[in-house]
This record gives structure tokens, C-alpha cells and sequence, in this order.
């Protein structure tokens, strides 16, 4: 086999695995499709180390560190299909080119599907966020919206006061019973239940479907996720149903249910950070390391 480990995904899972594969000095190859999840946020916050940095320049950093270490190759491409062979597998990207490893390690990141109202992808990182850890506290306590995606928007309501004055946007989703409207008001949210039309301003100005407007300073939404290849799926690994989306089963190791995989990062996660997914690679690159001694695939 031309590698030890072959890594599909050269995000902050990808890169972290990497370096502790690369730090025993076995032979990766990481390949990549160029396709952050954050990349539409200018800043990245609550990584400790990192807080308020840009997160290109976060992963530009890793890479350089990562790529300084001479077994370490990386292909910027994307894998389009994994073949489970004697041996190890082999792996095919887009532009036609093969690659032979002994361990599979998918960090391939989800895709967030957001809901269809106008204006709202447009603002997806810059004004409409999914996590207050990560963007709440730049509002400074400004007024702040949470538009209702499913019943799980009604925590994601319920934790955003600590940030800001709270409307709920129910948009039709759900009606909140009598003891959720309880929780809200303790909890001083305003809920709002005409429905959302579009956003549009500077910010994200929520316009309900009579056209009053309601100004808001940022607009928190909980988007449905998928795992963004279908790679775990065509292998044949397990998956688990998330809150938001389903996600790839991995035991403490962090390998799949098909020996030899091992996935880690938001694919491998119900929620996902930039910090969690860094943690999750040091656990998934040490468990592929400790497959390639004593595990026999």
C-alpha cells in the first residue's frame, strides 16, 4: 500500500489527525476539496489560543505546520469513491487519480441545509449564525432573533438571552404548550408567531409576511446537516441519528463500523466546533495510529 493512512478532508478534524500521525512519522496523505464549513464567517471564536482570528488564516497556519513534516503529502482534490481492498483501500478523487492506503480516515465535514427564506443564505456567517458560543458575544448584547427550524430551536431560544434581548421567530414550525411559553417568558423571550417573509439590511432584519419589520442585530437558525460525502455511505458504515442529521458511528477510537475507517470531525458529531473538531483529530489520528500497530485489517 503507497500510505499508511489516506485522509479525506484537510479541515481542522483532517489537519489535527494528521499532525499526531505525522508526529509518529507514518507516511499520510491528506486530500482535500477546499470546502470549509466556516468559510463564510470572517472570525472564529471560543477556540482558546485562536479566539477572533480569521478562520482561513487558523487552517493556513495548520497546514504549513502539518506539511513541515516529511511524510506528510497532501492532493488538493476530492475523493469520489473508496474501494475496501486486501490490504487496505484504494481511493479514486474527481480529476481521475488513484491512491493506496492501509486506514481510511473520513473528516469530510457536513453540509449545512438552511431554510428557504429569502435573504437568509446571503447572510449565513456574516449576520445569521447557528452557535452563540461561536458569534454571540460580538452582538454586544444587541437585540437578537431566533427563526424555528424545529422543535429543537425552542433550546436554541432559551440559551440566546444570555446574549442579547430574544425574539422567537416560530415561523409555522411549531406552537410552543403551555409549559414551553413559560420557559420563554421566565426566560424574557418575545415570541413572535406571523410568519417570516425574508431578511434584508445591514444585519438581518427579520420582514414578517404583514411587513412589519422587526430589527434584529443577528439571526440564530439550527439547519439541518448531512455528512458532505458519500463515502462512509458507500463503504457501508453505520450511522447515527443526530438532532440535526444523521452522522457517522465511531466507537472511542473513533474507527467506523467498517474496519479499517475511521471518521472524525463534524461528520463524526451530533454538534460541531472548530475546537471540538481539533480535539476529535488528536483522538482519531491516535487511534488510527494504534490500529496500524497492534490492529490487523
Amino acid at each position: 500500500m503507497g500510505y499508511d493512512v489516506i485522509i479525506t478532508g484537510g479541515s481542522y478534524a483532517g489537519m489535527s489527525a494528521g499532525l499526531q500521525l505525522a508526529r509518529a512519522r507514518r507516511k499520510v496523505l491528506v486530500i482535500d476539496g477546499g470546502q470549509r464549513r466556516n468559510r463564510f464567517a470572517a472570525t472564529s471564536h471560543g477556540f482558546l489560543g485562536q479566539d477572533g482570528r480569521a478562520p482561513a488564516d487558523i487552517a493556513e497556519d495548520a497546514r504549513a505546520q502539518l506539511m513541515a513534516y516529511p511524510t506528510v503529502e497532501w492532493v488538493s482534490d476530492t475523493v469520489v469513491q473508496a474501494r475496501k481492498e486486501e490490504g487496505g483501500f484504494t481511493l479514486e478523487t474527481s480529476r481521475g487519480q488513484h491512491f493506496q492506503a492501509q486506514r481510511l480516515l473520513l473528516a469530510t465535514g457536513v453540509v449545512d441545509d438552511l431554510p428557504a427564506v429569502q435573504g437568509l443564505a446571503e447572510r449565513w456567517g456574516k449576520s445569521v449564525f447557528h452557535c452563540p458560543y461561536c458569534h454571540g458575544y460580538e452582538l454586544d448584547q444587541g437585540p437578537i432573533g431566533v427563526l424555528a427550524t424545529s422543535p429543537m430551536s425552542l433550546h436554541h431560544a432559551l440559551m440566546l438571552p444570555d446574549w442579547g434581548p430574544t425574539t422567537f421567530f416560530t415561523n409555522g414550525v411549531f406552537e410552543p404548550d403551555p409549559e414551553q411559553r413559560a420557559s420563554l417568558e421566565l426566560r424574557g423571550v418575545t415570541l413572535e408567531a406571523e410568519p417570516v417573509e425574508r431578511i434584508e439590511g445591514e444585519r438581518a432584519n427579520v420582514v414578517l409576511e404583514g411587513g412589519r419589520v422587526v430589527a434584529i442585530d443577528g439571526l440564530f437558525v439550527l439547519p439541518r446537516t448531512r455528512v458532505g460525502s458519500s463515502l462512509a455511505a458507500s463503504l457501508g458504515c453505520e450511522f447515527e441519528d443526530g438532532p440535526l442529521g444523521a452522522f457517522i458511528q465511531t466507537d472511542m477510537t473513533r474507527e467506523t463500523s467498517v474496519p479499517g475507517v475511521f471518521a472524525c470531525g463534524d461528520a463524526a458529531m451530533p454538534f460541531g466546533s472548530v475546537a471540538l473538531s481539533v480535539g476529535d483529530g488528536v483522538r482519531a489520528g491516535s487511534g488510527v495510529h494504534r490500529s496500524l500497530i497492534f490492529g490487523a485489517h
